[in-house]
């Protein structure tokens, strides 16, 4: 076997420039693989915005009325109440089964008798604590008829609740309606949500 003088010496330089190649080409598919795998523990569009804060514009709702928004797929009833809606949340305690929110889901600072920041403002889960039904807001409750005060009725199986979402006494829901964390980044916009 003739060996020309040289061929022996490139044999070497083959092998490294080969296995540089092929650990230059392992690293570029070992990236390319792990790029779309961490991508895939990252949470998807649709689960942001399932969990993202909402913003409210209050400049539109008028005094005595009522806006629904979806936060995590609930609905947030944001009500603009009146001085007799709020007059009327003192006038009723002992009818409540918990006027003072001692065993519902509140903020800390929501935990008060009108069970908000402002007010002027409620700011409630609108699903009721019994089954998980939509509660209708009424200016009048069922059997108020001397013209009482109203609040949110849940026709299904009778709950009800007054301007803050607390609960009445002997219906089934069993605690207030859930008051969703929430700040007031501006004088008329409302974050719902952190």
């Amino acid at each position: 076997m003739n060996d020309p003088a040289g061929a022996t010496a490139s044999v070497p330089n083959e092998r490294r420039w080969l296995l540089g190649a092929t650990a230059t080409v392992g690293a570029v598919v070992g990236v390319a693989t792990a790029i779309p795998f961490v991508a895939s523990l990252a949470p998807s569009e649709r689960a942001k915005s399932a969990g993202a804060p909402v913003d409210v514009d209050l400049g539109s709702i008028a005094a005595g009325a009522m806006a629904t928004v979806a936060w995590r797929g609930k609905p947030v009833w944001i009500l603009r109440r009146t001085p007799a809606m709020i007059a009327s949340l003192e006038s009723r305690t002992e009818m409540l089964a918990d006027p003072f929110s001692a065993h519902s889901e509140q903020p800390g600072y929501a935990n008060s008798r009108l069970r908000s920041v402002r007010p002027e403002w409620a700011v409630l889960i609108g699903i009721c604590t019994h089954l998980g039904c939509v509660p209708n807001f009424r200016t009048q409750l069922p059997g108020d008829d001397n013209g009482g005060v109203g609040g949110f009725y849940c026709p299904c199986h009778g709950s009800m609740f007054d301007f803050a979402g607390r609960v009445y006494k002997n219906v089934p829901a069993p605690v207030n309606l859930v008051v969703p964390p929430h700040r007031y980044v501006a004088a008329n916009l409302l974050r719902i949500g952190q």
